[in-house]
């Protein structure tokens, strides 16, 4: 499903509890009964037993052209997975805003326009204009939340039959996305890579980076224009028995010449993406 678009702001290693155990080389010193090897699963599906909550929270960062950051937004929902027919909900989405580096979010705004927004896991439909009915045309962070899970289960769930340890693996190569009202986006060299196992949720998962840099970026909605770049990447912990997501993180940094309604000059945009998405029952 993925068609990458979670490059905007107002318009991405928090990987702790790491524990990745390093696969032992094969030598001739080393007798090949005493070596551990491993594989992924091949040709299994993602196991639901029933409906399962993430909590998904994603920090963007606006900084001017020195690093001082000038404003931050902070978006939190929740997603509901493994309901009947295969489909996903969102509830208690909010947004908060704050300026300067330093100063405590307020109570987050509730959006009531994505409440109980419902369809299929893996829907090919995400970039279609009738798919997002009823969200407001600015409403661009919120349709955010539903390409990032999206990319995130699609790369930590859709690859294992493709994966081998410490092996890049290229997913898309000059993929061209366009997005409707807004603008376009090019994946320039999306790569994959199983580095390892480790735990989470007290659960033994395969650990999964995801890279793309130098992603071209053509924006232009509400008047607001946007031509710039886009680097994001990330980390996926997937459970090996269930290959359900157990933790995922999400970077991007988004550097770009913008120009607001009613001007003639253009300003640069630097926003960073920070996000986190977890079981909400996790320990």
């Amino acid at each position: 499903m993925f068609k990458r678009m979670f490059l905007l702001s107002a318009l991405m290693w928090a990987a702790s509890g790491l524990t990745a155990q390093p696969l032992l080389a094969q030598s001739s010193s080393v007798p090949t009964s005493t070596v551990q090897t491993w594989d992924l699963p091949h040709g299994t599906v993602v196991k639901d037993a029933g409906p399962r909550t993430y909590r998904f929270t994603v920090d963007y960062d606006t900084a001017n052209t020195t690093g001082e950051v000038v404003h931050r937004q902070r978006v939190t929902g929740d997603y509901t997975r493994g309901l009947a027919n295969g489909e996903v909900e969102w509830k208690n989405v909010g947004v908060a805003d704050a300026d300067g580096a330093t100063a405590p979010f307020p109570a987050p705004q509730k959006r009531d326009f994505i409440e109980g927004f419902h369809y299929p896991q893996g829907s090919p439909d995400t970039l279609k204009p009738e798919f997002f009915k009823g969200f407001p045309p600015a409403a661009i962070i919120e349709r955010n939340l539903v390409w990032d899970t999206g990319m995130i289960e699609m790369f930590g769930q859709n690859y294992f039959d493709h994966l081998r340890l410490n092996e890049p693996y290229q997913v898309f190569s000059n993929q061209d996305v366009n997005i409707p009202d807004v603008g376009a986006f090019k994946n320039h060299n999306v790569v994959l890579e199983w580095i390892g196992r480790s735990q989470r949720n007290g659960k033994e998962c395969a650990l999964i980076t995801y890279q793309a840099f130098f992603n071209p970026i053509n924006l232009a909605t509400g008047g607001m224009t946007l031509i710039g770049r886009s680097d994001y990447w990330g980390e996926i912990w997937v459970s090996l028995e269930t290959k359900q997501i157990e933790y995922g993180t999400l970077y991007e940094s988004v550097v770009g010449e913008m120009k607001l309604p009613g001007q003639d000059t253009t300003q640069v945009l630097n926003i960073f993406r920070n996000g986190t998405l977890q079981p909400v029952d996790a320990k």
